[in-house]
């Protein structure tokens, strides 16, 4: 894998260990995170440090992809996909000082090879969806998907086993 770290302000990828073949499209934001062999990155999207994006895969634009997440190969992540790292996301501590990275704690997401997610899911922290699952357009992910299952709604229910 090749790492870019670009230095100028303007430059959206920073720290990036990108694969061969891979295509990002303009207004990428990543940092510190990894896309493996032949993966695509449509626009407007973020990828942070610690995520990472197996090979073949398909990130559609408007997709947030925040640390901890970890998408295996050949999965596909439709338009505006929300992730999530924080159980219990706040600005500030109960004392009203404003959080950082210490007073929080990471909960890490896996999305298992062959996987596909539809448009403006949004994905819990702490979830894994398992290989060659289906996530239907607009789904609330709040726990874990079975392999080869189809799963839709809010909250998402299983709807057909594949």
């Amino acid at each position: 894998m090749e790492i870019l770290n670009i230095d100028e302000p303007r430059k959206s990828l920073v720290n990036v260990k990108v694969g061969q073949n891979v295509r990002i499209f303009n207004f990428v934001n990543a940092y510190g995170c990894s896309i493996d062999d032949n993966s695509k990155v449509g626009a407007f999207v973020e990828i942070q440090a610690g995520a990472s994006i197996g090979k073949n895969c398909k990130i559609s634009s408007h997709t947030f992809i925040c640390e901890g997440v970890h998408i295996e190969d050949n999965c596909f992540i439709g338009h505006g996909v929300m992730f999530t790292n924080d159980l219990f996301p706040r600005a500030t501590n109960p004392d009203g000082s404003p959080q950082t990275n210490e007073d929080w704690k990471l909960v890490e997401t896996f999305i298992k090879k062959g996987a596909s997610i539809g448009s403006n899911a949004t994905i819990l922290a702490g979830i894994t969806i398992g290989e060659n699952a289906l996530i239907g357009a607009g789904a609330v992910v709040t726990k874990d998907v079975p392999v080869n299952t189809i799963v839709a709604g809010n909250p998402a229910k299983i709807f057909k086993t594949i």
